[in-house]
Order: structure tokens, then C-alpha cells, then sequence
């Protein structure tokens, strides 16, 4: 069955960087779609970036465009999310679901029609 581990999440000071790992199984990204959502304590969970596997096209939020990059790895199914520039706004835990694209896909697709999500990984941003 399809699974999604995410990792690379922990704390790193304002101005630094992390890159996240989503790792999928069971399913071939090349027909599929995988989100970046975050979800901080007390705020509605936002989708910030996601890359269509058919093309491997991305977008990003407002919010982390020019700061984070989507990239697809050379394992198979696997997605990263290099955070660059992190600010006291990105703290949240990350999740990346996944969903096949000829579903819909993109930063408007709303949350609960992805069938598939992981546990997520926690970034932190302190001094």
C-alpha cells in the first residue's frame, strides 16, 4: 500500500537551512503529485510547495518562494524540500502527501482530498 515517510525536520537557528526527505512506496511518483503541507499549533494546515511527477513541475506558496526548492531524487519516489533562509513563520510540522495527479493536484488542492499522508517532521526555528 502507498506510504510517505517524511524526516529531515529539527531545530535550526533564524537564517538557516534544512532539507526535507519524503520518501514514498507503493505507487510510481511519475503518475502522482506530492504536496509540502505544514501545520504550526493553532494555525490551519498550508500547502507551501508541490511537484507533479508527469513533468516534475513545481510550485510554491508566497510564503517560501525564492526560499525553499522541490526536488525529486534519484531514489524512486523520493522528494526533497531544501529550506533555505528559515524564519520564526516556518516553524510547523511538515507532511508530504500524495495523491495521483490526473486527480488534481497544486497549492489550491484542498487538504482533505489527499488520500495519503505521513507522520510528518517537526522544524524548529530558535536563536
Amino acid at each position: 500500500q502507498v506510504k510517505l515517510v517524511e524526516s529531515g525536520g529539527g531545530l535550526v537557528q533564524p537564517g538557516g537551512s534544512l532539507r526535507l526527505t519524503c520518501a514514498g512506496s507503493g505507487f510510481d511518483l511519475d503518475y502522482y503529485a506530492i504536496a509540502w503541507f505544514r501545520q504550526a499549533p493553532g494555525k490551519e494546515r498550508e500547502a507551501v510547495s508541490c511537484i507533479i511527477g508527469r513533468d516534475n513541475s513545481a510550485q510554491y506558496s508566497d510564503s517560501v518562494k525564492g526560499r525553499f526548492t522541490i526536488s525529486r531524487g534519484n531514489a524512486k519516489n523520493t522528494v526533497y524540500l531544501q529550506m533555505n533562509s528559515l524564519n520564526p513563520e516556518d516553524p510547523a510540522v511538515y507532511y508530504c502527501p500524495t495523491v495521483p495527479w490526473h486527480m488534481g493536484y497544486g497549492l489550491d488542492y484542498p487538504d482533505w482530498e489527499y488520500d495519503y499522508w505521513g507522520q510528518g517532521t517537526q522544524v524548529t526555528v530558535s536563536s
